[in-house]
């Protein structure tokens, strides 16, 4: 295969590798879990078996049986902070001896601060059977990496905007019985940029930027048990098949590289994110005391490969694992109006050590929440809630090569740090009900 051929290649897989990292800063890999302040509040512990509209990301079941309808709305306003740390990266050009990668071998807080908007709406066709939808965002960031980073040759500027159509239906099929189904219609929008090693370390480094988006269809389908102390909640939203198209564009290669600066359109990548099975409890403790509980698990392993369509027809291997998160909460009526929550949640990361880049460095995690809420007026509630998310430590290891296959292949050996990372989410959302 030519460096003419290759070059596309590597953006073009990079369109997926560049989703975890700012991601990592609120849920599991490059999952964003904010879209609810009710939920923030408690450490997203009970989605799935909570009701109305302001639930029905989770679980369709949650807007069966309403009497009224009911709509919610929310935004979370993310504050990731953290450090990039070269650990003795080094690259290899042709004909060369491994050698310092060099740049700036700290990258503070390279992921922007950011606002995630959501919204749900639901009504009632019957005494049993409503109908809703949810609009929220599940994969959206930016990053930014300085220009002369010593991450720079797999991520310096990296954008993603989702936005998901959750058209519902649920059902009360009897008094303790509820059950719902969904179609998830998702919108992806992602520019993606990064440095191109020149052959010689005194000239500057080529750039590459790759823009594309596509629409792509998944499902939701869940259940809801009641009764007059609890409500168990189980729900499966389905992993999607990810088809983006777009234009590559690459510049600043010089000398023997030169003949590939080039704009490419038409350029193609495909990938799956992760199904998720939702088990979740709401369980009366006294009249005031809910308690919460909610378990994720995470088929990340669907997120294997990259694949890439003609002319490249290759697969690139990205070996993520499945993983989980756990989380147990309350609410407490202190008045009628007012409510007061909290929770705490665990995550496991899906990426293996030896396996861990730059663009994706996420990490295992706990995630402490507080919030409340207040009945404005028998029709009107308002919701408040706050997250600190402390990460692990962790590696950032994963070799790569840019060129790969050519008579030109540069290995890059990276070893690097992720330090001191933890993130605040402070969300602010209103309830109504019609």
């Amino acid at each position: 295969m030519s460096f003419r051929t290759k070059a596309p290649l590597l953006a073009v897989s990079a369109i997926v590798s560049a989703f975890g990292f700012a991601s990592s800063a609120y849920a599991n890999a490059y999952y964003l879990q904010s879209q609810s302040a009710r939920g923030t509040g408690r450490a997203f512990s009970g989605e799935a078996a909570d009701t109305g509209a302001a639930s029905l990301w989770w679980n369709p079941a949650a807007i069966a049986g309403i009497r009224d309808g009911s709509a919610a709305i929310a935004a979370t306003v993310i504050r990731p902070k953290g450090d990039v740390i070269d650990n003795g990266t080094v690259i290899r050009r042709p004909g060369q001896a491994f050698a310092p990668v060099g740049g700036n071998r700290v990258s503070s807080d390279p992921i922007n601060n950011g606002v995630v908007p959501s919204g749900s709406i639901a009504y009632p066709l019957t005494d049993r059977i409503a109908i809703g939808v949810a609009v929220t965002s599940p994969f959206s960031f930016t990053t930014n990496y300085e220009a002369n980073s010593w991450a720079r040759y797999s991520a310096d500027k990296t954008r993603l905007r989702t936005i998901d159509i959750q058209p519902s239906i649920g059902i009360a099929v009897t008094d303790w019985l509820r059950v719902g189904g969904a179609l998830n219609v998702e919108y992806t929008d992602a520019i993606l940029n990064n440095a191109l090693p020149n052959l010689s370390a005194a000239q500057p480094d080529g750039f590459q930027e790759l823009k594309g988006d596509g629409w792509d269809l998944g499902w939701t389908a869940g259940v809801q048990l009641h009764n007059d102390f609890a409500t168990v909640g189980i729900s499966y939203k389905s992993s999607i098949r990810h088809n983006l198209k777009g234009s590559l564009n690459v510049t600043g290669l010089v000398g023997p590289l030169a003949a590939s600066n080039r704009s490419v359109d038409g350029a193609t990548a495909s990938f799956n994110t992760p199904g998720q099975v939702i088990v979740a409890g709401r369980f009366r403790g006294t009249d005031k005391l809910t308690l919460n509980a909610q378990v994720v698990a995470y088929n990340w392993s669907k997120f294997d490969t990259i694949d890439l369509g003609a002319p490249l027809n290759t697969a690139i291997p990205e070996n993520y694992r499945d993983s989980w998160s756990l989380a147990g909460g309350f609410d407490y009526d202190v008045t009628p109006k007012a409510t007061l929550r909290a929770g705490i949640q665990r995550a496991k990361t899906p990426t293996q050590d030896g396996l861990r880049d730059a663009r994706v460095p996420d990490a295992n995690r706990w995630t402490y929440a507080a919030g409340g809420s207040y009945q404005l007026t028998p029709n009107m509630a308002f919701d408040l809630g706050a997250n600190y998310i402390d990460f692990a430590d962790t590696t950032i290891d994963r070799a790569t090569a840019a060129y790969a296959g050519t008579a030109v292949q540069t290995p890059i050996i990276t070893s690097g740090f992720l330090r001191n990372a933890h993130a605040i989410e402070v969300s602010l959302g209103g309830r109504l009900t019609f």
